[in-house]
């Protein structure tokens, strides 16, 4: 998914010298995915890097993130083996005429050099005098799918619209790497994505799924052709895939939670019968116990059937048992550090110290040495990374690091410059006109965005008065009189007037008077 505001026939396509060029910070402040192993950090959507704790950045300056049209949905590193996937997203008018959001499939991009350089992998199957090829998406004639001794009747997806590459994981000691894509389901590559083989899933109503069953169903995720009442295909659509350290492959679907323990071959299904709190399953991950085996987390959202909830799931037997926890919690991300579990979730970062037995809230992550630079309220936690006491967290508000455990935090947001001079060149200069002051966002949401910051720049130190003003050029709003010192500033209003009410929609201009000149602005408020 993608929020918050943004800067920015060949199978494979050979890398370029250098793909790795500096940048002022982060690409976009809605942060979906990290990957963090001490002291490298990665940051999705815009495969921005940091070496030294955020001190200095850098972002893949790749053809297909070009203009940063494409976005990194998912996002998986062992040591310098890379892999993202990558996608789309658009909005068009549905069938029954109501606006949809659609999240498509963009390829894959590799790097064997720790992200120095990159090749792109095209989702499309590859060309070549067989019709019944596959990719991350099918030929048209691939409506037949091999398991077992039996072929099994399946839809070939074609287009790239739902199927995104939700989820990629790569097995280092197997060099398998795993991709689940909603639609497309969850595919396989062992040879760096030349060629892709379809993985079979259980129906939803089937326990487990082997080969030597001879078990015939079809192997659809959209009920073509089939009764609504007969069609079990929610299993299907992967969102979630991951390889854990004892070698079994565990895949999150609409459907529910599945593990196989011979790369893909058979499959145990669990679901809410199991002890799931949902049957759709965003996210998974493992966390190590030295001397035991792993401990899967995944997070579970409401599915198909009756009585699901939001919340997250614990299994520390391979499946045999399953633990609840954060009922109600619609989260997306989980970490660990040693026996403390971290959760991402729309309402707060939570935090685990005795292995997810009970978990406390974290919401306040304001920057100690930088107070002016203020959280909007109502923010979510898309993505967490941790390891020695380091905690690094993604929102749709910035990247914010911790170096205790949670205690204190610093922020790290998308600086746009005032002016287009000195831009990294991943950045495409017509998305920065030279201006005096911007706001963002803008058009601004008081309910959906909470806070619109205005952003200036001043020549020394000098006294600062902010005011809005309607339309009629009354004032509604003193936001801010003080003193600053020189540079870029940065000072926030939450849509309402000097009396706390939330003004109306429209157009309202602002002015920023000091001693560097008067600047000029407008926002326009819409809900």
């Amino acid at each position: 998914m993608r929020w918050g505001l943004s800067l920015i026939a060949l199978l494979v396509i050979p890398a370029r010298a250098q793909d790795l060029v500096s940048t002022s910070g982060i690409l976009d402040n809605s942060v979906t995915n990290l990957y963090f192993s001490a002291p490298t950090l990665w940051v999705g959507p815009y495969l921005n890097v940091t070496r030294d704790g955020g001190a200095t950045w850098q972002a893949a300056q790749i053809d297909s993130l070009h203009g940063l049209t494409n976005s990194a949905y998912s996002l998986d590193i062992a040591q310098d083996v890379l892999w993202a996937g990558l996608g789309h997203q658009y909005s068009r008018i549905g069938a029954g005429g109501q606006r949809e959001t659609i999240n498509e499939v963009r390829g894959l991009l590799h790097s064997t050099n720790g992200g120095k350089t990159w090749r792109y992998v095209s989702h499309l199957p590859p060309n070549d005098a067989d019709p019944y090829t596959t990719g991350l998406l099918d030929h048209p004639e691939d409506t037949l799918v091999a398991y077992g001794n039996r072929m099994l009747r399946t839809l070939a997806i074609t287009v790239s619209a739902q199927s995104p590459p939700w989820d990629i994981d790569y097995d280092e000691q197997s060099q398998t790497l795993w991709v689940a894509g909603q639609l497309s389901g969850i595919r396989k590559s062992t040879d760096d994505g030349f060629s892709w083989q379809r993985v079979v899933l259980p129906p939803d109503t089937s326990r487990y799924l082997a080969p030597e069953l001879n078990y015939s169903f079809p192997f659809m995720v959209q009920p073509v052709g089939i009764p609504q009442d007969q069609f079990h295909g929610l299993n299907f659509q992967a969102f979630a895939v991951l390889a854990d350290e004892t070698g079994s492959v565990w895949a999150g679907t609409a459907g529910g939670l599945n593990r196989s323990d011979d790369q893909g071959e058979r499959w145990h299904h669990y679901s809410t019968v199991d002890g799931l709190s949902g049957d759709w399953v965003i996210s998974i991950e493992e966390q190590p116990r030295p001397g035991q085996s792993p401990a899967i987390w995944a997070t579970t959202w409401p599915g198909a059937g009756e009585g699901q909830h939001y919340g997250v799931a614990v299994t520390r037997d391979t499946g045999k048992t399953f633990v609840r926890a954060l009922h109600g919690e619609r989260c997306y991300d989980f970490a660990f550090d040693g026996p403390i579990v971290y959760v991402a979730c729309d309402n707060a970062l939570y935090q685990s110290w005795d292995n997810g037995e009970t978990f406390i809230a974290i919401r306040d992550f304001r920057d100690a040495n930088d107070p002016a630079r203020t959280i909007r309220p109502g923010f979510r936690v898309f993505s967490v990374e941790a390891e020695a006491n380091t905690v690094w967290v993604g929102t749709d508000d910035g990247l914010y690091r911790s170096m205790d455990r949670g205690h204190t935090w610093r922020v790290f947001r998308t600086l746009v410059p005032l002016s287009p001079e000195g831009l990294p060149s991943v950045i495409p200069a017509d998305r920065v006109p030279a201006v005096d002051t911007y706001a963002y966002p803008n058009p601004f949401s008081p309910v959906e965005d909470r806070l619109v910051r205005i952003r200036y720049a001043l020549a020394s130190a000098s006294h600062v008065t902010i005011r809005v003003f309607d339309f009629g050029m009354n004032l509604v709003r003193t936001v801010f009189q003080g003193d600053q010192p020189g540079g870029d500033q940065e000072v926030s209003w939450d849509g309402a007037d000097d009396f706390g009410v939330r003004l109306a929609n429209g157009t309202y201009f602002y002015v920023v008077e000091s001693g560097s000149g008067t600047f000029r602005g407008k926002i326009l408020i819409l809900e």
